[in-house]
């Protein structure tokens, strides 16, 4: 799988877990939100800054965030 696919599976997971929209993550993470759902959709390319502040937004940590199964089969 794509990693752009990865991280917006990953993102979407922790969103919803949430029980947070698109808009409402967008907010937090002052980002707009088409970009939240392109980056969910694996169709945006997302920055490393733009990562970081959804992640913080999602409140977990970088390391927490990658810990997933889909992170540790390597890079397709």
């Amino acid at each position: 799988m794509d990693i752009r696919k990865k991280i917006g599976l990953r993102i979407k997971e922790y969103r919803t877990n949430l029980k947070l929209t698109q808009e409402a993550l967008a907010f937090k993470a002052e980002i707009d939100k088409t970009y939240v759902n392109e980056v969910e959709n694996g169709k945006r390319n997302i920055s490393v800054i733009n990562l970081e502040k959804i992640i913080t937004a999602l409140e977990v940590s970088i390391s927490e965030f990658f810990s997933s199964n889909e992170f540790n089969g390597g890079i397709n």
